[in-house]
Parts: C-alpha cells; structure tokens; sequence
C-alpha cells in the first residue's frame, strides 16, 4: 500500500507560500467542483498561487484559483476558470479557521491542490501570516547556510 505522501498526485502547488509567508497550521480541505474542472485539473494546468481562502455566509470558500477550461466539453458543461469554490471542512476545523481568520495579519493560503488515493480532490491550506523583507531574507541566508553545511559534510565524509 502506497504512504499517503506518495499517493498525492499534485494538480497545482503554491510554491511561493513558505518563502512569502510563515505557516503556522496546515489542514486537508475538500473542494466542490463541476465535471469540467475534475478533468481539467487532472491536466495539470491549474494554478493556486494567487488564490486565498475565506468566509462567504459561515462557510468556506476558495476564491481566485484559476482552473482553464476543459477544452473537451461542451459549451453547456464549461466553468468560470476564477470562480469562487466551496470548501469542504468539518464544523471544529471551520471554527478553527474562522478564529484564526479574525487575528490580525493571518491569512488562509493554498498551499497545494492534489488528488488523493480514492481519486478526490483535496487542497492543502496554511493558516499563515505574512513575512517582512528581512525576514525572507533570513529564509534565504538560513536555507543557503544548510546547503553548504550539507555539502561540507558530505565532502568530509
């Protein structure tokens, strides 16, 4: 049997994500989708790095994640490729989110859109908040400080 990180069959990754923002919490969501947006993210060509989640009515939803066209379908079937997607969490979770939300300066982030081992679309949400010049520029010198540790070490022996 496969392990859950290698089941994961990534449709889109925010990549940006950790360097732009520090992520306190991540949590598993579920999304609503259409028949066109399945078979278009099984493409591979949708992209989450400017959407964000929130509160629309108590509920929460994905707004901003661009999901192209199924070019296959017909004119009927086709989605709004920004339109905004319900996300499916249990009520805990939900609270969670929505005292999170209401803090200054924290932010729900996509972190990655994938489908899971039983086929279902899952996303992947930070609760995070955002990073100051200097502080990615830390990012950058502490990630850059472990390369060249790792490589002395494995030129030492």
């Amino acid at each position: 049997m496969a392990t859950r990180e290698e089941a994961k069959k990534y449709a889109a990754q925010n990549r940006r994500a950790r360097f732009d923002f520090f992520i306190d919490d991540v949590l598993e969501a579920g999304i609503m989708l259409t028949g066109s947006e399945v078979k278009s993210l099984r493409g591979g060509r949708a992209s989450v790095n400017e959407a964000y989640a929130g509160l629309k009515g108590g509920e929460l939803f994905l707004f901003n994640a661009y999901i192209p066209e199924y070019l296959q379908a017909g004119r009927v079937d086709q989605h709004e490729p920004k339109r905004p997607r319900k996300l499916l969490v249990r009520r805990r979770e939900l609270d969670k989110l929505a005292a999170g939300i209401k803090q200054k300066g924290v932010t729900l982030v996509p972190m990655s859109v994938y489908f899971n081992d039983r086929g279902f679309a899952k996303v992947e949400i930070g609760l995070a908040t955002g990073k100051k010049k200097h502080d990615k520029r830390e990012s950058e010198k502490e990630r850059s400080w472990q390369r060249d540790k790792a490589r002395l070490m494995r030129d030492k022996g």
